[in-house]
């Protein structure tokens, strides 16, 4: 995206502010982080609520800038293939159009459609990758010259054409540097990959090397990146110390599915040195991986994932693994569009796993449920149990049911369910068969999304267990309605806690919270009945206003009460209050707690938010960190809870204000002031704001902040209020938007926000 857009960026913010858009100015500030920095969460919600904010404003180039940087975020390091092609796809037309052509921004359009083909299947699209990128005809004083040259390079890798791909990589850095500028660190990086596709691995550390003082376009996610690349680089060198302390670990890239490949290439090649242990948690890793990119469509990365993960798997003898993975790999390959591409590299695997004996079991067949339940819980390895089990699943209960689970566990539930199906199923053993088989297969069936057969097979079964089977699936797929009909179906036929807990979660999902609260309340005598139903059922009552049922709750839990009727307003001490921003963050409000799953804010918040001074918030009673242990840090430490909604609007409004900090005593008297009012006030500004004196010019401290009043102050009132305690201060505070509602002295205002660069 070309420098021009952040200054049109900034604009845009200004005026949406001036125009009292405060959330949407803050909102747009906060996408591109979003997408850098992984806050994936927010970023969905976020971008596509600009994205059509900006198309009922009439601000084409806002809207194009929120799409952009959503599918940036899925594309980039989500590494999203086939479920985001559609979207680029319709971001290229978006980006045609009259009113969005001339955005400096447009040509990432074209650099987000090539890299969701490139995710999808690389060398397949990579002609019409290359296509679109030549056509883009971008110079090289744009900054989006750097990242389309990237992407040039990557398709030329991927098209076989790997010394093409070095030469246009030097190319586009030599026009750089004519143009005065530098080629950023994703083209070096595309440079060395090219260099180490072409067999010049020494060359591309040297290109590493070069490009490590480069600016990054991603500079969040530079440092494990290049840390990646490099140890693939000097592992591909033989240099296999340097490379173990090059490679991020296991921790830092799970949540980066864009390095997955290049990071499992490496492991690859130093699986055989001491530093590198290749075990099944890395098997079942590498497994979850494949699945994740089976799910986002980028069937290249889930073939070539399934192959490296057979090599390792051969390694350590885990031939039914292997042979798994490469099933896997020759159904994916019907994906590509060259399937024969990967055909070769199939087959060996298949060769390599039927080469490999597998390790001898540890005791005769008909003991090894006894071996399996008296192994080591910590230090067993669960593959080998499959193996050693396989011969007896399907055809001995108890063993089929260790086998299956376990299998499960690693990551192939639908080779458990494929067992457990023939064996109950197929026999209409089903009808008849133990609850917790049943639990199992359904289980099984669930995490390998069968919904058909899950369905057929519940048609089989008793009654309660038809329902709770049905609601469980229902539950997975966030089918609250159904959720809710099959688990009070299950409870009706007599099913257990389950029923009656999958029943009152998806009511609570269908903002039904009296009824949930009545469903557990059915059972608080119950010994079935644990602490968490008791806390969700006071959330729900809370929510629901049915204070009769809290207090109930809180009797059992034996949380003390001293009202015995009525509303609950308590003070049982300070928490932290987690809500929702405007930017998609999350913002801790210091709040009073005043009953078991209800708190009052106490901070004044800034306008635009849904949310301030004395609201009464629900909030879920779990904590979201754990007390310190130092009984120091718990004297100061602030229990924080999640909100779940709004039980009543105190109709505080917020007043910033802003200014040279005032002295101690000042301070202090000022503060008396707002707190004989009962006015909440805080300030935002931490010890390195600063503003500037009016005569000298030197930096003086500053501060700034809100006050909020209650719906029976008027702003006229809080003005004279301010305008008295602080008309005797050393240097003036500004309150610039209170003085233009009221009408009073906003031209003093306006001239002190001059004068002092506030």
């Amino acid at each position: 995206m070309d420098v021009d857009i952040w200054a049109w960026v900034g604009d845009t913010q200004r005026q949406l502010h001036e125009a009292g858009n405060t959330g949407l100015a803050m909102a747009i500030g906060s996408v591109p982080a979003q997408a850098l920095e992984g806050r994936y969460g927010q970023l969905d919600v976020l971008a596509p609520a600009i994205a059509q904010e900006a198309e009922k404003l009439e601000l084409p180039w806002l809207e194009f800038y929120a799409r952009y940087w959503h599918l940036i975020g899925r594309i980039g390091d989500r590494a999203q293939g086939v479920v985001a092609l559609d979207d680029a796809r319709t971001l290229v037309e978006f980006a045609r159009r009259e009113d969005v052509r001339d955005c400096p921004a447009a040509p990432g359009a074209v650099e987000a459609l090539v890299i969701a083909q490139a995710n999808t299947d690389g060398a397949g699209h990579a002609a019409e990758r290359l296509e679109a990128l030549a056509a883009a005809e971008v110079e090289p004083g744009s900054l989006a010259f750097s990242a389309l040259a990237e992407q040039y390079v990557a398709a030329l890798v991927d098209d076989g054409r790997a010394v093409e791909a070095v030469a246009h990589a030097e190319a586009a850095a030599e026009r750089l540097g004519s143009a005065g500028r530098e080629a950023s660190w994703e083209l070096g990086a595309a440079s060395a990959r090219a260099l180490l596709a072409a067999g010049r691995p020494q060359d591309a550390l040297t290109a590493l090397d070069a490009a490590a003082g480069f600016k990054p376009d991603d500079p969040v996610a530079k440092t494990h990146r290049e840390g990646v690349l490099r140890a693939l680089v000097l592992a591909t060198l033989g240099r296999e110390a340097e490379a173990v302390q090059a490679l991020p670990d296991l921790d830092v890239v799970g949540d980066h599915p864009r390095v997955w490949v290049e990071w499992s290439r490496a492991v690859l090649l130093l699986a055989g040195s001491a530093q590198i242990t290749n075990t099944w948690q890395l098997g079942r890793v590498l497994k979850q991986w494949v699945d994740y990119f089976a799910v986002m469509g980028a069937y290249r990365a889930r073939i070539e994932l399934a192959l490296i993960a057979g090599d390792l798997a051969v390694a350590r003898q885990g031939v039914w693994q292997a042979r798994m993975l490469a099933d896997l790999a020759e159904s994916a390959a019907a994906e590509l569009k060259d399937p024969s591409a990967v055909a070769d590299r199939i087959a060996a695997l298949r060769a390599a796993a039927d080469a490999v004996t597998p390790l001898p079991a540890p005791g005769p067949q008909d003991e090894l449920v006894g071996y399996f339940d008296a192994a080591d819980g910590f230090n067993a390895d669960p593959e080998r149990w499959v193996g050693w089990l396989a011969p007896l699943s399907g055809r001995d209960l108890e063993a089929t049911r260790r086998h299956t689970t376990t299998i499960g566990f690693l990551g192939y539930p639908a080779r458990g369910a494929d067992i457990y199906w023939d064996m109950l199923v197929e026999s209409g053993d089903i009808q008849t068969a133990d609850e917790q088989d049943v639990s199992f297969i359904t289980g099984l069936l669930v995490e390998a999304r069968q919904d058909e057969r899950l369905e057929q097979m519940a048609e089989r079964l008793p009654a309660a267990q038809r329902h709770l089977a049905l609601a469980r699936l229902h539950r997975a797929r966030e089918r609250w309605e159904q959720a809710a009909a099959e688990g009070e179906a299950a409870v009706a036929a007599g099913a257990g806690i389950e029923a009656r807990r999958l029943w009152a979660s998806a009511v609570q999902q269908l903002d039904d919270n009296a009824k949930g609260a009545r469903i557990l309340r059915e059972i608080l005598d119950s010994e079935e009945i644990e602490a968490e139903d008791v806390w969700r059922m006071i959330t729900m009552a809370t929510a629901a206003e049915d204070w009769e049922t809290v207090r109930a709750g809180a009797a059992k839990i034996g949380m003390p009460l001293k009202s015995t009727e009525g509303p609950i307003e308590e003070e049982m001490g300070l928490v932290r209050i987690v809500l929702p921003a405007p930017d998609g963050s999350q913002r801790a409000v210091v709040s009073v707690r005043t009953g078991p799953a209800t708190a009052r804010l106490a901070m004044p918040q800034p306008p635009g938010l849904e949310y301030n001074a004395g609201d009464l918030v629900v909030f879920d009673p779990a904590l979201l960190e754990p007390p310190p242990e130092s009984p120091e840090e718990q004297e100061s430490f602030i229990p924080p809870f999640a909100a779940v909604g709004m039980l009543r609007p105190g109709g505080y409004t917020s007043w910033f204000f802003d200014g040279a900090a005032p002295t101690e005593a000042e301070w202090t008297e000022f503060n008396e002031v707002m707190a004989e009012r009962g006015w909440p006030m805080w300030v935002y500004s931490d010890e390195d704001y600063t503003v500037t004196h009016p005569s000298t010019g030197e930096p003086l401290p500053g501060l700034f902040g809100w006050i909020a009043i209650p719906p029976n102050v008027t702003p006229v009132e809080l003005d004279a209020v301010l305008d008295d305690a602080t008309e005797r201060w050393t240097h003036p505070l500004a309150w610039l938007d209170l003085a233009k509602e009221v009408g009073v002295e906003a031209e003093r205002h306006e001239r002190i926000t001059r004068e002092y660069g506030l």
